[in-house]
């Protein structure tokens, strides 16, 4: 509607709309997340967390408001409309960027329960929207770095009960579970640097999706698996504030989730560990060749 203004107006009153949206439902968010916290008893939380998930979904349905009235971009989705809103899913996506979260959010938002992620440490001091994470149960994880690891072997758990923890909340409410696999937005560099094996992806990591699938795997209905391709580069969120992102295009597909995956050991048992890294790795490849035939378009 607003798509005759200048890039830099769109952008503008992009980011106001966004500013706006997030103040009106952070401050009903924050409210029910005190009585949360002052009235910590699972009767409250049954009653809580459902609301909580209510003004986020709210939230998310905003933003594809302005987004759809400030924006021209071309929307080429495939594969949500079969999706089921009822039911737990763990959903696996590529990363390009920080607009890759928007996107899915606008994609999915009311086709299957709110997406929640797994977030840095740091990122709960982002202004407003770090409290909300929290009062949403986003949980955060610490990045250690490989040598602090050799170190100290008990860091590596700590982030597991961390997780253990966050899924467990999840199993009380309708929750899907949103992963990315390739921990770490793709970059030519990076690319490089991995001497990935993949034309258009970051090599997958494992451990988050098999202690996801340990911790709540009989709960999920199903894998989603989802594909972000951007025709004409990853935007920046500037960009994508701006209208100036020509299309976006996503395919999406549920797919059964192996039943062995929900008991095995990841860490402790070898050969569990090569055959749910083979199975991640045809679901890499089997995207990657996607991306490919999109782009060829």
């Amino acid at each position: 509607m607003l798509g005759f203004l200048p890039p830099i107006a769109r952008g503008v009153i992009a980011f106001l709309l966004l500013v706006i949206n997030t103040l009106f439902w952070c401050t009903l968010l924050f409210a029910l997340a005190l009585v949360k916290l002052l009235l910590p008893f699972a009767a409250v939380r049954g009653r809580v967390d459902p609301l909580l998930n209510t003004i986020a979904t709210a939230w998310v349905a905003c933003n594809s408001a302005w987004m759809r009235l400030t924006q021209r971009t071309s929307w080429d989705v495939q594969g949500v409309a079969e999706l089921k809103y009822q039911g737990w899913y763990l959903v696996n996506c590529n990363h390009q960027s920080w607009v890759d979260i928007f996107v899915l959010q606008h994609v999915l938002n009311r086709r299957i329960p709110l997406l929640k992620f797994f977030l840095k440490q740091e990122l709960i001091y982002v202004p407003v929207i770090g409290l909300a994470w929290w009062a949403l149960d986003f949980p955060f994880m610490k990045r250690h770095g490989r040598t602090a690891l050799r170190k100290n072997p008990k860091l590596r758990e700590q982030d597991r009960e961390t997780a253990r923890r966050a899924c467990a909340k999840f199993a009380r409410v309708p929750t899907s579970v949103m992963n990315f696999a390739e921990g770490t937005r793709f970059t030519p560099a990076k690319h490089q640097d991995q001497s990935s094996p993949y034309r258009h992806l970051l090599k997958p990591k494992a451990g988050a999706l098999a202690l996801a699938l340990n911790v709540m795997g009989t709960q999920f209905h199903s894998l989603i698996d989802a594909t972000i391709v951007y025709p004409a580069g990853a935007p920046t969120f500037w960009q994508f504030l701006c209208g100036t992102t020509p299309k976006v295009i996503v395919r999406a597909r549920a797919l059964p989730i192996p039943a062995e995956f929900c008991s095995g050991n990841y860490e402790g048992d070898s050969t569990f560990r090569r055959t749910f890294h083979r199975w991640l790795a045809d679901l890499w490849e089997e995207k990657d060749r996607q991306i490919e035939t999109l782009l060829q378009r």
